[in-house]
């Protein structure tokens, strides 16, 4: 049983990394560009819906949400776009080659939550927006 959860973890990482190469490639449609920049980002983002350490259910959304965004993104993808993407994640792996780290996207990433959480604040917690205290 751990060699198969083994293979299926080491199988979402390809397939994160071929959405990666798809969002590049020209034959890709916009929506399917804009869907697999999101799952990509949420996948690396070191912000979840539901925070890790909430027993159970901070894995849980890692475990549900990622795979299903990948699924659901690849239905939106041409067949060959994803045979080329997945033959560059391939080659990328066993180059065994590091994830490009982004601090501007990663910094950017966090604006956004931090953005979202405060106007989820400011929405849901009845305030006025001309009372809600600023930043």
């Amino acid at each position: 049983m751990f060699a198969r959860l083994k293979r299926w973890a080491q199988l979402i990482r390809s397939d994160l990394l071929a959405l990666w190469f798809c969002r590049s490639h020209p034959d890709m449609p916009l929506p399917a560009k804009i869907a697999a920049a999101l799952v990509v980002a949420y996948a690396f983002s070191p912000i979840d819906l539901i925070p890790d350490f909430i027993p159970v259910l901070g894995q849980l959304d890692d475990l549900i949400l990622v795979p299903l965004g990948i699924w659901l993104v690849l239905r939106l993808i041409p067949d060959h776009v994803i045979a080329a993407s997945r033959q560059k994640a391939e080659v990328w792996i066993a180059e065994r080659k590091r994830v490009a780290r982004n601090y501007l996207a990663a910094a950017l990433i966090v604006a956004v939550w931090i953005a979202l959480t405060y106007w989820a604040w400011i929405a849901f917690a009845g305030l006025p927006a001309d009372r809600a205290p600023g930043f």
